[in-house]
């Protein structure tokens, strides 16, 4: 995918607005789960899926392939995320763990219950970037290397933001289990 990303790329510098429409194709999924999982909320990852592309196609000149387009585009919606963020003051309530089983009894569905809002509030309670960094790498799966060039940091500061809010869930859920 990279070496098609290239080519559009290329092609979107040269005016090919097709080029562009096949990049937004490509990546708006991975880019609306990544917002998504910054802010807990549907309608404003899509507002960040539009504002990360008309900003992405805005500077498209400034693109170089030193990282991947995806990368880059990652860059781009974190600190979309991240500015919506400030904005707000703080994060919005997310539900970020799934039931595991299907039919989960009453004692498991308080337990889940609890666990979900103690992750959700400590998340909220975490800085944008580690925040950031914890989505990043718990959530999509990103290397460090990848994690610091989204946030503009460096790979120390990155796994430092990952550490920190790993430390403080745990610390949340330690008084949950039993």
């Amino acid at each position: 995918m990279e070496d098609s990303d290239s080519v559009a790329v290329a092609r979107a510098k040269a005016g090919d607005g097709d080029a562009y429409r096949a990049l937004v194709d490509r990546h708006s999924r991975g880019v609306f789960r990544l917002a998504f999982r910054m802010t807990g909320n549907e309608q404003d990852a899509e507002d960040i899926v539009q504002e990360t592309f008309l900003r992405a196609y805005k500077q498209l000149h400034r693109y170089e392939s030193r990282a991947s387009f995806g990368t880059w585009l990652y860059r781009i919606a974190a600190n979309c995320s991240l500015d919506l963020a400030r904005s707000r003051g703080r994060h919005p309530q997310t539900e970020l763990l799934e039931n595991a089983s299907n039919a989960p009894g009453p004692d498991r569905l308080l337990a889940g219950g609890e666990v979900r809002r103690t992750v959700s509030e400590t998340l909220d309670q975490l800085s944008a970037q580690e925040r950031a960094a914890f989505v990043l790498r718990h959530f999509e799966g990103q290397s460090i290397e990848e994690i610091a060039s989204s946030l503009g940091v460096s790979g120390a500061a990155a796994k430092h933001s990952i550490f920190r809010a790993v430390q403080k869930l745990r610390r949340a859920l330690e008084p949950l289990v039993t």
